[in-house]
């Protein structure tokens, strides 16, 4: 009888191995928001082109309080372009598109080209089959100022910082199996940020008017990133992020001259924006065509936060590997 049980628990034991997923079988974009902490294969480049509306539908007050506004959409695109160097080294660009179109104000004059991101990654570890140790990689971001942020016509055309943006990031990925058998890929995305001060002129983005002239100081920010994908089958992958950012307050300083025809002096204006924290969740799904090349369907929901914007962001992502 002890022959009998000792076999029967091997072959259970052997039924389970059989039924558990390989990670060749499970094909993935990733996850709406984090992004991916495994190297680019040299020589391979990934190119990812996303879609999105953010839908703005109320502010959160310091207190935590919505209240309501008239909604407005922010049309853009961000591509990731991608190409590894080395097995480690990965480098590349994220360049965005935008065409504004607020609550009781002009539209965009146009598709505007704003903040170019520039970066550079290193894959710090690997993941191996088996192992206990997590992707995980470094990654440098410097944001140039080529979207337009000031001297604007048009408050809609403002689609810039105007400032250098220096980011710093730590992305961790890890495979976990459920008792099913199937994948769950984690992800644990941190990132700290830190900006130059702007010259700013007349309109713009940091919500002055015409004939102001001063600096602004934007505030550095925090943000973590927890993303969990759940490969259904082979080709459909179930998503979700967690994401908390944090950002520190905006200085803005400077002076607007007195309106015409009077001929005193320039009022002094000094202004802080108040830190500002908000809490979003970006469901989504995924289909894959191959290992290589899959899309994705998500939103990205913002109800959570202080002094910050109540926002829904419908996208759509094509993710392509040569």
């Amino acid at each position: 009888m002890l022959r009998q049980g000792t076999a029967w628990l091997l072959l259970s034991a052997s039924a389970a191995a059989a039924a558990e997923q390989s990670r060749e079988d499970a094909w993935w974009t990733g996850p709406m928001l984090a992004p991916n902490a495994a190297s680019l294969p040299q020589g391979h480049a990934l190119i990812e082109p996303y879609l999105f509306d953010i839908i703005s539908n109320g502010h959160l007050d310091t207190s935590g309080n919505k209240h309501a506004a008239p909604r407005e959409h922010d049309l853009g695109s961000l591509s990731y372009v991608l190409y590894g160097f080395t097995n480690e080294l990965a480098g590349g660009l994220i360049p965005r598109l935008f065409f504004n179109e607020p609550a009781g104000a002009a539209n965009s004059s146009g598709v505007k080209f704003g903040d170019l991101t520039l970066q550079l990654g290193y894959g710090l570890a690997h993941y191996r089959d088996g192992g206990h140790t997590p992707d995980i990689s470094l990654v440098l971001q410097e944001t140039l100022p080529t979207g337009r942020y000031d001297r604007l016509t048009r408050a809609s055309d403002g689609v810039g910082a105007g400032a250098y943006t220096t980011s710093v990031n730590l992305y961790l990925q890890h495979y976990f199996w459920m008792p099913n058998g199937r994948i769950l890929r984690a992800r644990l995305d941190l990132s700290y940020a830190f900006s130059s001060s702007v010259s700013v002129h007349d309109e713009s983005v940091y919500g002055t008017t015409s004939g102001f002239s001063g600096r602004a100081y934007p505030g550095d920010s925090f943000t973590a990133d927890a993303a969990a994908e759940y490969s259904l089958t082979r080709s459909w992958v179930l998503a979700f992020d967690v994401v908390y950012q944090h950002n520190d307050s905006t200085r803005l300083t400077g002076a607007v001259p007195p309106a015409p025809p009077s001929t005193g002096a320039a009022s002094q204006i000094e202004h802080q924006s108040g830190s500002s924290w908000s809490l979003g969740f970006a469901p989504a799904i995924e289909y894959n065509w191959s290992s290589r090349m899959g899309v994705l369907l998500g939103v990205r929901i913002i109800e959570i936060g202080r002094n910050t914007t109540a926002t829904v962001t419908p996208a759509i992502a094509v993710n392509m590997v040569f």
